[in-house]
This record gives C-alpha cells, sequence and structure tokens, in this order.
C-alpha cells in the first residue's frame, strides 16, 4: 500500500470509516470499521470505490465519473456490502492535500439514525394525531355541556322572575351563579382547546375604543366597590376613537386581569391605564396596565403563573377556585396580537400586570371621545402614578398588618359591613367580607383567631343566632 505503519495506525482505529483510492478508483486502504461494515476482508483492495458506491461513481476508461461534489461537506450516499446490500451513509470525499491523485472518504453508518428518525416522526404524527381526537373531543364535549347548563340557568332566571320566599330566591340565585361560573369554566376549556389544536383566530372589526372600556369597567365596578376597593381607569388621549382589532379578545384578557385583581384583593385599589406607546404605518402598539393592591406573588412563583393548568400553590386554588387556565389564554391571544404579558409583583404588595397588544388605525376618525367618563390623561410623566400607587401599598400593608390603628378602623368597618348583610339575609356578600375579616387577623393573638374561626363557621351555616353572639365577641375584643 505504501504506507509506513506509523501513518496507517492512527487512523486504523477511527470511529468513522475511512476508504482512500486513487484516480482509477480503484481501493488502496480500508480502516477496521470500513471493512467490518463493509464485510471485506484483505480483498477489499481489489474493489473499487464504484464496488462500494455504485449509486454516485461508475467505471470509465479514465478512472471513474460521478457527480459527486468533492469537499468537507458531508453529503447522504448508500453504501453497498460485499453481498449487494446497502446501507445509508454520510459521507466527505475530498483530494488528499499531498496528492491530487488522491482521494480520501470518510462515512458514518447512519443507519441507526435514520431509523430512530422514522421512529419520531411516526411517534410525532401519532400524538398529533391523539392532539386532534383530543382537541375535537373536549370541543364536542363543552358544545354538548353548555346545552344543560344553559337549560338549567334559562328555568332558574324564569323562576327568579316570579316572587317566592326569601330562602328558596337565595337558593335560586346561588344555582344561577353556579351556572354562570360552570359557563365561564366551559370557555375557557374551548378556548384552550382551540388554541392547542392551532384552530383559533381573531376576528377584528372597527369598534369604539372607550365604549369597550366603559362596557369592562361596568361589569366590574359594583363587585370591586361592594369590597372597599377603589376603582380608577386612565387613557391616554393619543389613542383613537375607534380601531380595528378583535374587540372581544380584547374584553376576555382585561376581564380576567381584572376579575383576579379583584379576587386576589381585599385591601387598597385596582387600576387600569392604557396607553399607546407605537405606531407603524397604519398599525399602533397598545399598552395596559392592571395594578392591585393584594396579596402578590413570590418571585419564584411567578414563572407558573402563564402555565396552563397551574396556580402558584394549591391553598390558593381551593380558596379562590379557578382552573389555572386563564391567564395561559390571556398569553396566547395576547401573542397572537403581536404582543406579550408581563407581570410585576411583591409578596403581599400586589401585582402590576401589563401587556401590549397591536391594533389598526381606522381612516378619518377623530382622536378624542368627548362622550366617554373614563378620565383621559397624557402620561408625559409617569412618576406621580407610581408614587401614588406605592404608597396606596404602603398603606395597605399598614392595614393588613394586625394591631395597628388602620387595622383595627378595617376590621370595624368589615364587621359592620358584614352584620349589616347578615340582618339583609345576603349571606353570599357576607362571606365575602368574613374572608377579608380572616385577612385582617392574620397573625393575630390565639384568642382572636377563635373568635373569628366561630364567626366565619356561623357564616357558612347561615346561622343567624351564632353570628350575633360571634360578632359581639369579636367587636367586644376589638
Amino acid at each position: 500500500m505504501g504506507q509506513s505503519e506509523d501513518c496507517i495506525f492512527p487512523i486504523e482505529d477511527a470511529l468513522e470509516m475511512i476508504l482512500i483510492f486513487d484516480k482509477t478508483g480503484k481501493i488502496s486502504y480500508a480502516n477496521a470499521i470500513a471493512r467490518q461494515k463493509l464485510e471485506y476482508k484483505e480483498d477489499v483492495y481489489d474493489k473499487y470505490i464504484s464496488d462500494v458506491f455504485p449509486n454516485t461513481f461508475k467505471n470509465c476508461e479514465d478512472g471513474f465519473e460521478t457527480d459527486y461534489l468533492f469537499g468537507h461537506e458531508p453529503q447522504n450516499l448508500v453504501a453497498y456490502r460485499k453481498n449487494l446490500t446497502c446501507f445509508p451513509v454520510e459521507a466527505r470525499i475530498m483530494n488528499s492535500s499531498m496528492n491530487a491523485d488522491i482521494y480520501i472518504c470518510m462515512a458514518n453508518d447512519i443507519l441507526e439514525k435514520e431509523f430512530l428518525s422514522r421512529e419520531i416522526e411516526q411517534v410525532k404524527q401519532e400524538a398529533q394525531q391523539a392532539m386532534k381526537v383530543k382537541s375535537e373531543f373536549v370541543a364536542n364535549v363543552t358544545h354538548e355541556l353548555r346545552t344543560p347548563v344553559n337549560g338549567v340557568l334559562g328555568n332558574v332566571r324564569e323562576l327568579l322572575s316570579e316572587k317566592r320566599d326569601a330562602r328558596l330566591e337565595r337558593s335560586l340565585h346561588l344555582i344561577e351563579r353556579c351556572c354562570d361560573d360552570m359557563n365561564k369554566i366551559i370557555n375557557n376549556i374551548l378556548d384552550f382547546s382551540k388554541l392547542e389544536a392551532g384552530k383559533f383566530s381573531l376576528e377584528p372589526r372597527r369598534f369604539h375604543f372607550r365604549n369597550m372600556l366603559n362596557y369592562m369597567k361596568e361589569n366590574h365596578i359594583n363587585k370591586i366597590t361592594e369590597k372597599g376597593l377603589g376603582f380608577f381607569m386612565t387613557v391616554s388621549p393619543k389613542i383613537p376613537e375607534y380601531i380595528i382589532a378583535d374587540e372581544l379578545r380584547i374584553v376576555q384578557i382585561l376581564n380576567n386581569l381584572v376579575s383576579n385583581a379583584q379576587k386576589f384583593t381585599s385591601l387598597g385599589k385596582i387600576t387600569v391605564e392604557v396607553l399607546k406607546t407605537a405606531q407603524v404605518n397604519d398599525r399602533i402598539e397598545l399598552f395596559f396596565i392592571v395594578s392591585d393592591t393584594g396579596i402578590g406573588i413570590e418571585k419564584t412563583d411567578r414563572d407558573k403563573l402563564f402555565q396552563s393548568f397551574s396556580q402558584v400553590d394549591a391553598s390558593i386554588s381551593r380558596k379562590y377556585g379557578g382552573t389555572g387556565l386563564g391567564l395561559n389564554i390571556c398569553k396566547q391571544l395576547v401573542e397572537l396580537m403581536g404582543g406579550r404579558i408581563e407581570v410585576e409583583s411583591e409578596k403581599d404588595r400586589g401585582s402590576t400586570f401589563s401587556f401590549s397588544i397591536w391594533v389598526g388605525l381606522c381612516e378619518g376618525e377623530d382622536n378624542v371621545s368627548l362622550l366617554s367618563d373614563i378620565k383621559e390623561e397624557s402620561f408625559i410623566s409617569t412618576s406621580p402614578t407610581a408614587i401614588s400607587m406605592d404608597e396606596e401599598r404602603q398603606e395597605a400593608e399598614n392595614i393588613r398588618r394586625y394591631g395597628t390603628p388602620e387595622n383595627i378602623e378595617n376590621l370595624k368597618k368589615n364587621l359592620s359591613k358584614l352584620i349589616l348583610c347578615v340582618e339583609l339575609e345576603n349571606w353570599e356578600k357576607a362571606e365575602m367580607f368574613m374572608d377579608t375579616i380572616k385577612q385582617l387577623t392574620e397573625g393575630a393573638p390565639p384568642e382572636v383567631s377563635r373568635l373569628v374561626l366561630r364567626l366565619k363557621m356561623a357564616i357558612q351555616k347561615e346561622n343567624y343566632d351564632k353570628v350575633i353572639v360571634g360578632y359581639e365577641a369579636l367587636n367586644n375584643c376589638l
């Protein structure tokens, strides 16, 4: 072979097949792995490169013919064994730097790799098919569930239109609320299944932006103010009166964020701010900020918020309910509208959710609506707003700390509201104020905690006499 043992040894035990052939195509060297894979022994030196790669190389009078592009880039070829069976390889064939008439072929057997690739592709297709079947099943089931739920809801509302005794009316209102909650869960599951299956599409249209915000505000203002919370909404005058976007989905995102803020906030306020932050041709970026002074979120738990079926911890899920789909759906909807959603929060100091979306502009529309009852600001400087929110959170923290003057004052206010609800037999609202009282007495002495627990149990059982006794005992203790 004309090569020294010292030169051959380093490549003899190489893990890839190495073949050396001359300009006639005759093989002058094959390392151990090449001989093993091709099932040759010393008789390999009687063979030509066209015997190993007959689909790529052809013998001719001058040596060999090939369309192969010699160089360092690997190419997929088919190698033939001695018994004429074949297997795929990834090969690099190049001229020797020392002799232009000598060629070096380095090849890796990719039979196993191709097999695994086919297996992976098959598994992927099966998973996609399973996802499709699951999505269709979920869609069908949710549609089927809507029919009986809406049937119950319709009959309950018909009964509510008739005069009944107070206890029956309370039960009917409870059923109505349960049906509404069930419909919300069904809608969330349906939206999630559509988003996961890639079948969800936006429906942009022209609509009045501030009227949409007024509608959203009216949906939440009563529940928020009933809890004794402040609710403020500000909109930049730079935002046009009419825009083109999917109004329903923007409302869905805002409803989810404001509902969460209301759910997790017992003291302080909730604010919604909307700004115009960028414009490219006939599209503008709107930036929404929803802030609260609620329970807040630990830094380590923030990443869980936007995952599907995920909540910060099990205790929150038990106390406040929910499927853990809302924020994941919000994230996907925001991304469909070309934006992103973020959260900033601190435990016991509230949360701030912000998201951006891109919307279309309407030609010939006025920029400012004078009919809107939403306060409008220019937001040239945001520092006063930031300071106000920080002061609000500090005040809320003082209120939450048991034993402070602010804490005792708010406890007494909520007890007064609670007993008024009990007198009016509005047990649902009484439970809401009881939850606030429970939060305000966290860290209280054991005797206070026991009184709070007894009062809470009496309210849950709607036992008027025990509630009055519990109320007087807790009020005297304070």
